[in-house]
């Protein structure tokens, strides 16, 4: 989980460097990666993220 306070800034991080190098072997290291993007002032706690993902954009390999 990660807050961040400009959008731009968390879409550059998700397609440049370690992340996106990451990303590129999603594949190699999982069945389904799942991504929720919400704008709050609170972090929800783990449990309600539980609960957010569940909706979330699924990506399966």
């Amino acid at each position: 989980m990660t807050q961040w306070e400009k959008e731009s800034d968390m879409r550059g991080f998700a397609k440049n460097g370690s992340h996106l190098n990451a990303m590129k072997n999603n594949k190699n290291i999982a069945r389904e990666i799942r991504t929720i993007t919400i704008e709050t002032d609170k972090l929800p706690t783990w449990k309600e993220a539980k609960l957010l993902l569940s909706s979330g954009k699924a990506l399966k390999y």
